[in-house]
């Protein structure tokens, strides 16, 4: 596996100009350990797998593209909304370091605990796994330096940007049958933001996501 990863890490830094610390980040997390063991042979292709519940391990490449987008820093604060099986949060842990924070909310309780229990195994202390509502972030740990959602809103959830430090950046898909993905900054008069161009996600639950 470990051959099989660091081809996609290479792959990913040829085809899309990786920075060195998110090549880092991709080429150290073994994505297999985040994935159900019979789609474990694919762990390395780079294609969204299923996780159960009807949720999906995103593809590396959109992992990769969301990291760099918020360009993630060493002991930064970080709220994942959507944390799956662990994957996305391991690779944003690896990137801020063990003086960064990651806060991951989960809305599936099974997936909270087998994604806490995969972080838990390979040494993740600076991940806190919660069970909630991630359309509400995560208030008690507000402000945040960066926001990333893994999951499509119907438009940006209000608390979120509510809970973003001015002079930070949340990077989050945005639509239903057309997702596109915004890039959000905010500053002292507000915020800005840009589409980054055409995704596909599951869709977020919860009050400010779809009702499904």
């Amino acid at each position: 596996m470990e051959i099989e990863r660091k081809r996609l890490a290479e792959r990913l830094k040829e085809e899309l100009g990786l920075s060195e610390k998110v090549y880092k980040a991709i080429l150290k997390v073994p994505r297999h350990l985040f994935v159900p063991e019979r789609y474990r042979e694919d762990s390395y292709a780079d294609i969204p797998l299923p996780i159960g519940y009807g949720q999906t391990i995103s593809a590396p490449h959109m992992v990769a593209i969301m990291c760099e987008l918020l360009d993630l820093k060493d002991g930064e604060k970080v709220l994942e909304i959507g944390t799956g099986s662990g994957y996305h949060a391991a690779v944003t842990a690896e990137i801020v370091g063990k003086k960064g924070k990651v806060l991951s909310i989960e809305y599936i309780p099974e997936l909270a605990v087998e994604a806490e229990k995969n972080l838990k195994m390979l040494g993740y202390e600076n991940v806190i796994v919660i069970v909630g509502d991630g359309s509400k972030g995560y208030e008690p740990e507000a402000p945040y330096d960066k926001i990333y959602v893994t999951a499509a809103a119907p438009d940006i959830p209000r608390p979120l940007i509510e809970q973003l430090k001015v002079g930070g950046k949340m990077v989050i898909p945005v639509g239903s049958m057309d997702q596109y993905l915004y890039v959000v900054e905010k500053d002292e008069k507000g915020i800005r933001k840009w589409n980054w161009g055409a995704v596909r996600f599951v869709p977020l639950r919860g009050e400010y996501g779809f009702k499904c």
